[in-house]
């Protein structure tokens, strides 16, 4: 079982690494070519992502207390992770709202426990795979790097700037990954 548990671990980490490289490393170096935000909200969003992190790791109460992760696209903001208690859940959520640019907030943050390494790892392994899913898509100048995908719980998330046509073909990949239990759609349509 431990073996099972330390393999799952290593092979999550390698493919995440390899779709960060694939995905991530594209994007990074031609963020601005590919992606369908302009240059402007490209940094806007790195920002309202940053200030937003910066806002919990600096509560003392939230970054003991709380596991919440910040992804910002298009000026939506997206909280998943695990909150405490209600106070805290709420804190962050108007701290969100707040903040210069936002546009428009996705809570998703459950009060409870913050999930254990097994969880995240297996939740890391899940975006790793969908990422490479993503690289299978046929649809006509589909881009797997317009596609944000935030994995928690076993729950996908998925944000961006698609067609129709891209966020159905997107669905159907994702939704038979093997360990995915739901898949929220958050795009934006063009």
């Amino acid at each position: 079982m431990k073996r099972n548990l330390l393999l799952s671990i290593v092979l999550a980490l390698l493919l995440q690494g390899c779709g960060a490289m694939l995905i991530g490393g594209a994007a990074t170096g031609a963020a601005v070519i590919h992606d369908r935000r302009s240059a402007g909200t490209v940094l806007d969003d790195k920002n309202i992502q940053f200030k937003l992190s910066s806002t919990i790791a600096n509560n003392r109460e939230l970054s003991e207390n709380a596991s919440i992760s910040v992804t910002s696209y298009n000026y939506a903001v997206l909280l998943v992770g695990y909150a405490e208690n209600e106070s805290q859940r709420e804190r962050v959520v108007d701290s969100a709202r707040n903040t210069p640019m936002v546009k428009r907030v996705i809570d998703q943050i459950q009060i409870g426990t913050p999930n254990d390494l097994a969880q995240v790892t297996r939740d890391s392994y899940i975006t790793s795979k969908v990422k490479l899913e993503l690289l299978k898509i046929g649809v006509p100048s589909f881009d797997p790097t317009r596609v944000k995908v935030v994995t928690e719980s076993n729950v996908v998330y998925l944000m961006g700037l698609v067609t129709e046509e891209e966020a159905i073909a997107v669905v159907e990949r994702v939704r038979y990954i093997d360990g995915v239990e739901r898949v929220v759609k958050i795009f934006e349509y063009i």
